[in-house]
């Protein structure tokens, strides 16, 4: 009767436990939810909501937009590559939690930088006319007095 998402989730939770060496027990109380119900979210017979997601993936110390994948509760194909690459700076053992947060951080912040920054899209950002006027072919090195006499210049 479990959806096949559910059951992936289920398998890749059981997975994820057993790979941090912790007992569903374990995992239960460090999640803050009950055994018999993460029990029954590793054997695809539950849909958790986002907020136990959550729990879960902090106790476990991997993405919790992951574990939203394999929910179904996020579109895999939308940002696959993020999600993965979260998962990954999440993941690395090497680095302390402040350290994780702040690589981040600098990797939201180029893809705001690119155009891809939590599923919005920057195209109305303040930066992009004068980006734009640099690709029109101009050095940078051109001085004020282009813009007083550059048409292109004076709109805004």
């Amino acid at each position: 009767m479990a959806s096949l998402n559910v059951g992936n989730l289920g398998e890749y939770l059981r997975e994820q436990r057993r790979n941090a060496q912790l007992s569903l027990r374990q995992l239960a109380d460090a999640a803050g939810v009950s055994n018999p119900y993460l029990s029954q979210i590793e054997r695809g017979l539950r849909k958790p909501s986002a907020e136990v997601l959550q729990q879960v993936a902090k106790a476990l110390r991997i993405s919790a937009e992951t574990l939203y994948v394999r929910a179904g509760i996020l579109d895999a194909e939308r940002d696959l590559n993020e999600v993965e690459t979260r998962a990954v700076i999440l993941a690395d053992p090497t680095l302390d939690e402040r350290q994780k947060q702040v690589l981040l951080q600098i990797y939201e912040s180029f893809r705001k930088e690119n155009g891809f920054g939590s599923g919005e899209e920057r195209a109305s950002d303040t930066d992009t006319p004068g980006a734009k006027g640099d690709a029109d072919g101009d050095t940078g090195d051109s001085g004020t007095d282009d813009s007083k006499t550059d048409p292109r210049r004076t709109a805004g």
